[in-house]
């Protein structure tokens, strides 16, 4: 037994010294590995296997032994530690920690050496059996000597990868056939380390490993299909229909490991929780799952790089919001769906109510007692108040890093309770609907307005960005309903916005031309926008109908002048802000009341109506004078024709009903109501 060893024997171990012969006894209550390099060489590195032997001392101290096993390093900024972490692989696959654990060569060892508990990735596996989590990673706490030097405290886990007891989903062929199903499996990670068979999505610009199939058994048409997968659930997400039930993104993820997992990342309060994020997708299933959970030793208020944040810890913030990866390009996308946001709240409080709390402490509990002989002698080696990683808080005694831990969860549990109510589940940009108002129209970058540069007041003026400015006549804009679509009529001279692009175009193709105006005519489709909302900001893009182009900021500049063009319609129209504007309502548009028209000021001319023959007509002692263009509308504002003031119109053929004239001279918008019996 562990108690019969000698001091003096312990002592040899814990500093190094060599033995004529080796004893493999534990030094404490838990296991002991004892693993020798063929000729005791170093592990130098992370990717070269050295030949090893292992001898396994259990619980009841029985004996087993592993030859023609292998050792390697492993891990990113903890494989430059003093208690480094490692890889195991057996010339066979074992059962390594008995019934009901994986059967496979390759297993971890685990140093948790910048987690002064040692428990962080033991209690987060053991959170995600609480929260109802698949492929949760095994753990097995022993005492580790390497090459006859006691090196500490160690944790054995599971590798991630794909079979039985682990990420448990279906192994692809190999190699494959003809008739092959390639559609699953595939592990994957959102790997902000880029390792690998990687590569990068073209929406979010998210860095995605492929571990499974691995890099020396995956083929072209693999790589293909997964990552033409995961590009077109990313296009699905940014789309306008985004949060529709059918047609978003919920129809490709697994609802219940996607919140499990995001609600286990959030109580961990992982910084890095985003920067690497494990997802799989299975053979014949069209889902994207979530998960296993995976290093979370710097987790729970253990990574002092909060302090770039203005504030000492991670109790009170979310990682969303916090945290380091590009998960959260995805996650943060998914919050703009009131859906996800509700998801989330519902989950956290059923696992609240359920005990998560409780179920943390005592799990922790139980392991700090498991440890204490351990942690003890792993102290005595590397230091209890010496910062191994990015510990935020050293302290002098193990018991008092367990209380950090417990008193972390006591206080951040109930924070997510309030956060993730408070937290704005931004509802979508609703549908444009025009009012009685003049509108600015403000790009989303700069804040730079639509106007028309030198004017003229006569059709084919360019249209501009300039800096907003109140008193500026062509900067407003009034919103003429045309069925589904608007015309946009500019307040200074009555011109229509039109698209003049030459010749026939698609949505991505003839762009580049300058926008201008045009006399209004509802029969243009050339000067008929579409207002589609992207987002929760309130922006809109502008789509014409006839090219299907987008108004565009040309280049982005917030100079004075600075043209906007008749552009691209595609999957940047959401992100992009320089095809983003703001339609801001400005002066009430004056509506009079209803009369049959006689006279209308000013006295230089005046609107008649003749109810018999139903002819509006302007008169005016200076003919020459009527140059300018009056519009009918309809009671909602809808364009239905418009005549210049020299000419008669007739509205014989329109129903029984109010309408509006509206017309401009010098500078001053007039209106008055016409009612048709």
């Amino acid at each position: 037994m562990y108690h019969k060893l000698t001091l003096i024997w312990a002592f040899l171990l814990l500093f190094g010294a060599s033995m004529k012969a080796q004893t493999y006894e534990r030094l404490t209550n838990l296991p002991h590995v004892y693993i020798e390099t063929e000729n005791r060489v170093a592990i130098t590195s992370k990717d070269t296997y050295v030949n090893a032997t292992m001898y396994y001392v259990a619980e009841d101290d029985v004996l087993t032994t592993y030859e023609g096993m292998q050792i390697r390093g492993r891990g990113n900024s903890t494989w430059g530690l003093a208690k480094k972490p490692y890889k195991i692989k057996f010339q066979e696959k074992e059962k390594f920690l008995g019934k009901g654990y994986a059967k496979a060569k390759k297993w971890t060892l685990l140093a948790n050496a910048g987690d002064k508990t040692l428990m962080r990735n033991a209690i987060t596996s053991l959170m995600g059996d609480f929260l109802g989590l698949k492929n949760n990673p095994a753990h097995k706490f022993v005492d580790l000597t390497l090459n006859g030097t006691y090196v500490g405290t160690y944790q054995i886990s599971d590798q991630v990868d794909v079979r039985p007891h682990r990420v448990n989903i279906t192994e692809q062929d190999y190699p494959l056939t003809d008739e092959s199903d390639i559609t699953g499996g595939y592990l994957l990670e959102v790997d902000g380390f880029k390792d690998g068979n990687y590569f990068t999505t073209n929406r979010y610009g998210v860095p995605v490993t492929i571990h499974y199939p691995e890099d020396d058994e995956i083929v072209e048409s693999q790589n293909s299909y997964i990552r033409q997968y995961i590009n077109d659930f990313e296009t699905v997400l940014a789309s306008d229909d985004f949060a529709d039930a059918e047609n978003g993104y919920r129809s490709w993820v697994d609802s219940t490991s996607l919140v499990n997992w995001f609600v286990a990342t959030e109580v961990s309060g992982n910084v890095d929780g985003y920067w690497s994020s494990y997802f799989y997708k299975d053979q014949q299933d069209p889902l994207l799952y979530f998960g296993p959970l995976w290093d979370y030793d710097i987790a729970y208020n253990n990574d002092n790089r909060t302090d770039r944040l203005g504030t000492s810890n991670t109790e009170r913030q979310l990682m969303t919001d916090a945290g380091y990866g590009a998960t959260k390009n995805w996650l943060n996308r998914m919050w703009q769906d009131p859906w996800f946001g509700r998801l989330v709240n519902r989950r956290l409080t059923e696992v609240v109510e359920a005990g998560l709390e409780e179920y943390m402490y005592k799990q922790i509990d139980s392991i700090s007692a498991l440890l204490q002989e351990s942690q003890t002698l792993n102290y005595q080696k590397w230091g209890i108040n010496r910062r191994m990683l990015r510990e935020r808080i050293l302290y002098s005694s193990y018991d008092q890093y367990v209380a950090d831990l417990k008193t972390y969860l006591a206080i951040h549990i109930p924070y997510l309770q309030t956060a993730f109510v408070n937290k704005k589940v931004a509802e979508p940009t609703p549908p444009f609907e025009a009012g009685d108002y003049y509108y600015t129209i403000s790009n989303a970058d700069n804040g730079r307005v639509f106007d028309i540069y030198n004017g003229t007041g006569r059709a084919g003026d360019l249209i501009c960005s300039w800096q907003a400015t109140t008193t500026r006549l062509s900067q407003q804009w009034e919103f003429v309903p045309v069925d589904d679509y608007f015309m946009i009529i500019n307040r200074n001279d009555g011109m229509a916005l039109n698209d003049p692009t030459s010749g026939t175009s698609t949505a991505t193709t003839n762009v580049g031309t300058q926008l201008n105006t045009a006399a209004p005519n509802a029969n243009s489709d050339r000067q008929l926008w579409s207002l589609r909302p992207q987002g929760t900001q309130g922006y809109y893009n502008i789509v014409n109908k006839y090219t299907h182009h987008t108004a565009n900021q040309n280049g982005g500049s917030a100079a004075n002048g600075t043209s906007i063009i008749s552009y691209n319609t595609d999957a940047r129209n959401s992100t992009s802000l320089k095809r983003l504007w703001y339609i801001i309502p400005g002066e009430a548009i004056e509506q009079p009341e209803p009369d049959a028209i006689a006279a209308v000021e000013p006295d230089e001319y005046a609107l008649a109506y003749n109810p018999q023959s139903k002819v509006l007509h302007f008169g005016a002692e200076m003919p020459e004078q009527l140059t300018f263009t009056a519009k009918i509308l309809s009671s909602n504002g809808m364009l239905l024709r418009s005549f210049l003031a020299s000419e008669q119109c007739t509205v014989a053929d329109l129903p029984r009903g109010v309408y509006i004239i509206t017309w401009r001279v010098d500078g001053k918008t007039r209106s008055t109501k016409l009612l048709i019996q």
